[in-house]
C-alpha cells in the first residue's frame, strides 16, 4: 500500500465522532454522562410522517433504486413548502435537487462550482464541514469574523477590505448556528448586494430557521436573489428527522443543474419510504411548529438557569437550537469542556472548534429533556 491520499492529513476527524468516543467509554465505565453537546432532535417525528414510511415500506415495489431528483411529488412538496412558510416561488421542475441531507450539499456544491485553488469566505464562528470541504478539495479558506458587538452578523467594511479577487463562493448560515443569532431581509438584502458587486455566489444555509421563530426567513424573499445566490435546507431540525437525511437544495435552474451533474456521478436517489415520509413533513402546518417550539422554549429557560449557575454570559435575543455562552475571562473552552465533562459528568461543545472566534465560548444543546436539564442544575 502506497499511502493516504494527502487530504486525509489536510482534515482531522469531526470533533463529534471523536468526542462522542471518548464520551461512550465514560458512559461504559458507569458515568451517568449528560448530553448538552449535540444538536439531534430527541423529539420524534410527527405520526403521519412514520406512517408514510411504514405504508410505503410494505410495497414491494418500493425498494428499488430512485431517480437522482427524487420523485416530482417530493419537489412539489418542497415547493409548496417555500411559497407557504418563505413566501417564495421556486419551481419544483428545475430549482430544486432533493440531497441525502444538506451535509452532502456543502461537499456537491463546492465540486460543481470550485476549483483547486480557488478561495472562499467561511465564517468565524460557523459551521466546521464549511472548512474540511474547503480543505479536502484544495481549496483556499478566508475566514470572515462574526463578532458578539455586531450580532453576529459579517462586517461588510472589512470585507470590502480584502483581497477578494480570487473568492468564487461565501458561505452565510442564519438563524446562525452556533451562536443563534437571527435572519433578518436587512441582512440578507446586504449580503446580496455584496455578492452581486464582487460577482460572488452566495450560499445561505437554512436549517433553523423554524426553531424558536415565528417568522422563518429564507434569503430567496430577496428580490434577484436567485440570480447570485442558492439556498441549503433540510427537515433535520424542522421535522426531528436529523437520522433519516432529507435536504434539498434551491436555485436558479442553470446552477441546480450542474450541481444534478456531480450528484448524480456520486450518489443515488433517496429511499422512496424517506420520499413519501418527507412529503408529509413538508406538509404539517403550524400547530406542529408551534407546539415544537413550546418544548423548546421551556427547555431553553431552564438552561438559562444552568448558563447562569456557571456565571456565563449569553444573549436571551436569539432564535435556533443552541445557546451560545461566553466563559468568565481567562477560561480555555477546551479545558471548560474536560472539566464539567469529568467533574459534573455534563459534556457541553467548546466554542473553538467553530473558528477562532469561538475561543471562550461554549455552546448548550436544547435536544435533552427537563429531567436532564434538572438533574444537570442540581449537579452543579
Amino acid at each position: 500500500m502506497k499511502g493516504f491520499a494527502n487530504r486525509v492529513n489536510q482534515i482531522d476527524e469531526y470533533y463529534f465522532s471523536q468526542k462522542l468516543k471518548e464520551v461512550k467509554k465514560l458512559q461504559n465505565e458507569g458515568k451517568p454522562i449528560i448530553n448538552m453537546g449535540i444538536g439531534s432532535p430527541d423529539l420524534p417525528p410527527h405520526p403521519s410522517v412514520i406512517d408514510a414510511l411504514c405504508n410505503t415500506a410494505m410495497d414491494k415495489k418500493s425498494h428499488g433504486y430512485q431517480n437522482y431528483q427524487g420523485i416530482p411529488e417530493l419537489r412539489k412538496s418542497f415547493s409548496d413548502f417555500y411559497l407557504k412558510n418563505y413566501g417564495v416561488s421556486l419551481n419544483h421542475d428545475d430549482e430544486i435537487l432533493p440531497l441525502i441531507g444538506s451535509k452532502e450539499g456543502i461537499l456537491h456544491i463546492s465540486m460543481t462550482f470550485l476549483n483547486e485553488g480557488d478561495s472562499i469566505l467561511i465564517p468565524d464562528p460557523g459551521y466546521p464541514t464549511y472548512s474540511s470541504a474547503s480543505k479536502m478539495l484544495g481549496l483556499n479558506p478566508i475566514y470572515y469574523k462574526l463578532r458578539q458587538e455586531n450580532n453576529w452578523y459579517p462586517d461588510f467594511d472589512e470585507l470590502r477590505g480584502m483581497d477578494l479577487s480570487k473568492v468564487k463562493l461565501m458561505w452565510m448560515n442564519y438563524t446562525h448556528m452556533p451562536t443563534g443569532a437571527k435572519a433578518s431581509i436587512d441582512l440578507f438584502e446586504n449580503c446580496i448586494d455584496f455578492a452581486k458587486a464582487h460577482n460572488i455566489l452566495l450560499v445561505h444555509d437554512n436549517p433553523y430557521s423554524f426553531i424558536l421563530e415565528e417568522n422563518p426567513k429564507s434569503i430567496f424573499q430577496v428580490p434577484g436573489a436567485k440570480e447570485i445566490a442558492l439556498e441549503l435546507n433540510s427537515l433535520s431540525k424542522t421535522a426531528n428527522m436529523a437520522g433519516w437525511r432529507v435536504g434539498w437544495v434551491s436555485g436558479n435552474a442553470a446552477n441546480i443543474k450542474a450541481i444534478t451533474k456531480i450528484k448524480s456521478n456520486v450518489d443515488s436517489g433517496m429511499f422512496l419510504g424517506i420520499q413519501k415520509a418527507a412529503i408529509a413533513a413538508l406538509g404539517l402546518d403550524k400547530d406542529w411548529y408551534h407546539s415544537l417550539n413550546q418544548v423548546y422554549q421551556e427547555r431553553r429557560e431552564l438552561l438559562w438557569r444552568f448558563a447562569e449557575k456557571l456565571d456565563l454570559d449569553f444573549s436571551k435575543d436569539s432564535s435556533g437550537m443552541f445557546i451560545w455562552a461566553k466563559l468568565p475571562g481567562g477560561i480555555n473552552s477546551r479545558d471548560f469542556v474536560d472539566r464539567l465533562l469529568y467533574e459534573k459528568h455534563i459534556f457541553v461543545t467548546p466554542g473553538d472548534i467553530f473558528g477562532k472566534q469561538g475561543e471562550g465560548w461554549i455552546r448548550m444543546s436544547l435536544c435533552l429533556t427537563i429531567e436532564e436539564i434538572k438533574e444537570a442544575i442540581n449537579r452543579l
